[in-house]
């Protein structure tokens, strides 16, 4: 669900687009966050806990937390929340941390 009018707020769509969500194929509008796309499409878990292993979502939405870190065109710990949705791109859950080095 997005917001479609606000009484301050005003919200100008772009292009839409395809991009990846754990393989599968999803859009969004150009230029907004990833995590905004994906709230909108009813996805709201980005990542399990460390320790808890329990599902994380949008805590912040402004970059300062880490509960929206998410592995974004093979890069880990991509914050979703700030990221904005390009063409193409790939995303994927982190269970539970990203890790550079890609295991073999």
């Amino acid at each position: 669900m997005r917001i479609e009018n606000h009484p301050i707020l005003e919200f100008k769509r772009t292009k839409k687009v395809k991009f990846y969500f754990d393989g599968k194929e999803v859009w969004g509008y150009e230029g907004e966050s990833i995590a905004a796309a994906l709230h909108a499409l009813g996805i709201w878990e980005y990542r399990e806990g460390l320790k808890t292993k329990r599902p994380r979502g949008l805590f912040c939405a402004i970059g300062h937390c880490s509960s929206c870190l998410m592995e974004v065109n093979g890069v880990p710990n991509t914050r979703i929340c700030v990221t904005p949705v390009k063409e193409g791109i790939i995303v994927k859950k982190q269970l539970p941390k990203g890790d550079l080095v890609e295991k073999l």
